[in-house]
């Protein structure tokens, strides 16, 4: 038995833009394989494990040559594909990354329509997807590889401080507060976490969950009195959250461990918690703010170098696009198919929770995609940087946020500027350079 992928088509588009992330698993320096016919870089499947488990599945799945696989960090990959392009001495065939990390590359990618446009539509992507491949042009210069999101993950512990008559699977941000101060109160110390430590991700919640959710926008609603609003909330959250927070990178360790009891994250971050004790806990969605429930998709591609060897490259990623590949990834990695794919009714418990997470997340009323920045570029972290610096002044040094949010505006639009940026979803499209509001 089994059942049909069913990710809906009108959450994850029915927005203008293009979806986009940054590379959400990089780590600080690059990371290669063993030797291999043909090369790769990536920006994912950075974390040692992650990488061993995805080499596997190349070594698995494709057959038409060996990969080795190097992965490196977004700005590392944007220096690799400039120069070895302009020099042409290309040392690698094929490229894997986020949208937002092959947005500043378009130049030098193939166009890769003849090639690879039919066999991806042949499989079963959908056409929304296939447009993002262009980058904003006329010809495809990606094909969709991968999709991913961030959920909660919640030990079943917790549930009994749930605020009276709130459900689990369509919580408020409102309700999400009550329930952290409740079980603070009622457990005598906090069990909610937040990956706030170095490497955390807690920037995507601010940019793809947080701020969407109480304006509907993220730049052009950065300084809204709704986005006031949102931040004043962050900050009773995060007195309600364990201190030990600003140590979490990966919130699965504390799941894991008893340490905390409810957290946020991205889900290859959380698939490790429940894996020894699935019955213990489920996966929820986000909250679900007054403008909607924002949400942020990754969605990440395959590209050939300009100059590179288009067709044995075409051949590696129609292997990447085969449902048996994909089911691979999903089941190893956490990331879910972008391709008609019959998903095995017998998914790793804990990958199952996921996917049942992100199939309501994806299809809530109201749902609003949220995109990470694209066309950044080198500023891209900078900016990252920014919605850091919000959260510690506000939260960590107990700052008003009705005077940190608009003093951080004119920083914002700097880097907006530098980058010559162009609005991305939930902000609305418009001609130049993106402008904060």
């Amino acid at each position: 038995m089994k059942a049909k992928l069913t990710l809906s088509r009108r959450a994850l588009f029915g927005t203008s833009a293009a979806v986009a992330a940054t590379g959400t698993l990089a780590a600080c320096g690059a990371s290669t394989s063993g030797g291999g016919d043909f090369a790769m870089i990536s920006t994912q499947f950075t974390p040692v494990e992650e990488k061993q488990r995805f080499e596997e599945i190349l070594s698995e799945h494709v057959s038409t040559t060996s990969v080795s696989y190097t992965t490196m960090t977004a700005p590392e990959m944007l220096t690799q594909v400039t120069s070895q392009v302009g020099s042409g001495n290309l040392q690698f065939g094929l490229i894997g990354g986020l949208h937002g990390d092959l947005q500043p590359l378009a130049e030098n990618l193939e166009d890769i329509d003849e090639a690879l446009v039919e066999t991806a539509r042949a499989a079963g992507i959908a056409e929304d997807l296939l447009e993002l491949g262009k980058l904003g042009g006329e010809t495809t210069k990606y094909i969709p590889w991968m999709q991913a999101s961030y959920v909660m993950a919640v030990n079943k512990k917790a549930l009994e401080w749930l605020p009276e008559g709130a459900d689990v699977n369509a919580l408020t941000y409102e309700q999400v507060l009550e329930w952290a101060t409740a079980a603070n109160e009622a457990n005598g110390s906090p069990v909610f976490g937040f990956p706030a430590g170095p490497k955390g991700l807690y920037h995507r919640f601010f940019q793809g969950f947080q701020l969407p959710s109480f304006t509907g926008g993220v730049i052009t609603t950065f300084q809204s009195p709704e986005a006031i609003e949102s931040w004043q909330w962050m900050k009773d959250f995060w007195a309600q959250c364990n201190p030990s927070s600003t140590n979490y990178d990966f919130m699965q360790e504390p799941l894991a461990s008893g340490e905390v009891l409810v957290a946020w994250d991205h889900v290859a971050r959380l698939v490790g918690a429940p894996q020894d004790n699935p019955d213990d806990w489920v996966m929820v969605p986000s909250p679900t703010g007054p403008q909607g429930l924002g949400y942020m998709l990754v969605i990440g591609g395959l590209a050939i170098p300009k100059g590179g060897d288009v067709e044995t490259a075409a051949q590696v990623i129609e292997e990447f696009l085969k449902p048996e590949m994909q089911i691979a990834t999903l089941e190893k990695n956490a990331f879910f198919p972008v391709v008609e794919a019959e998903i095995p009714s017998e998914l790793p418990p804990a990958i199952q929770l996921e996917f049942d997470a992100v199939n309501a997340q994806q299809g809530a009323d109201g749902a609003i995609v949220a995109l990470p920045p694209v066309g950044l570029g080198e500023q891209d972290g900078e900016l990252s940087q920014v919605f850091k610096d919000c959260f510690a002044e506000i939260c960590l040094d107990g700052g008003d946020p009705g005077t940190v949010i608009p003093g951080k505006a004119e920083q914002v639009q700097t880097l907006l500027d530098t980058a010559e940026a162009s609005c991305w979803d939930p902000d609305p499209a418009g001609d130049g350079v993106c402008q904060v509001g």
